[in-house]
């Protein structure tokens, strides 16, 4: 049962943030919401109020995504006893570094290809 439930919360604790926004020009997601503001404004013709609202959006979006977060990282460490709690956040560690191993990859190819 402690198995399944850090399996699911691990699932939920990661980057939610492959939301339906467009990424950046060469496929990749932007961290940034201004920068994420900006490639929609020049891909969608936004006016300066569209833009305003938009970065308010991103911002309220950023902010829950963090407050879920941290209020599933307590709910986690009330549930798992300290043992699991620690393993599950070498887990969540692991599966972080082999995400940024993938993305820097990714980034190298693109990198490579617009160089040819």
């Amino acid at each position: 049962m402690n198995r399944k439930i850090a399996i699911i919360a691990l699932a939920l604790t990661m980057p939610l943030t492959v939301a339906a926004f467009p990424g950046s020009p060469n496929g990749g997601h932007e961290g940034n919401p201004a920068e994420r503001v900006e490639h929609l404004a020049k891909k969608l013709d936004l006016t300066a109020e569209q833009k305003t609202q938009l970065e308010q959006v991103f911002k309220e979006q950023h902010d829950k995504r963090e407050a879920l977060q941290a209020e599933t990282h307590q709910r986690l460490q009330s549930v798992l006893n300290p043992e699991q709690f620690a393993k599950f956040e070498e887990m969540k560690k692991q599966r972080h570094e082999k995400w940024q191993k993938r993305h820097a990859d990714r980034k190298h190819r693109d990198d490579q290809m617009k160089a040819q």
